[in-house]
């Protein structure tokens, strides 16, 4: 999966896309990452506030990885070498 998530909720569904494509319950889910039901619930429902540890093991478990790059194009920097 490639997503562009700006938002909680736009986090939250591909969080609920991957967990129904692994044929995981949300009961499964929280079981292997030590997480509540409800809380694997609330982030799929794009509930904001979710803490960082709590995201790094959710995507853990759904072999997910964040990836952080610029939405603006960077400045062209140049560099004079003196020789």
């Amino acid at each position: 999966m490639t997503a562009i998530i700006r938002t909680p909720e736009q986090l939250g569904h591909a969080c609920l896309l991957e967990r129904e494509a692994k044929d995981l319950t949300q009961n499964t889910l929280a079981q292997s990452t030590q997480l509540r039901q409800a809380t694997i619930s609330s982030i799929e429902k794009g509930s904001p506030g979710i803490k960082v540890q709590t995201l790094f093991k959710l995507l853990a478990a759904l072999d997910l990885e964040l990836t952080i790059w610029h939405t603006k194009p960077l400045p062209v920097v140049t560099t004079h070498l003196a020789y």
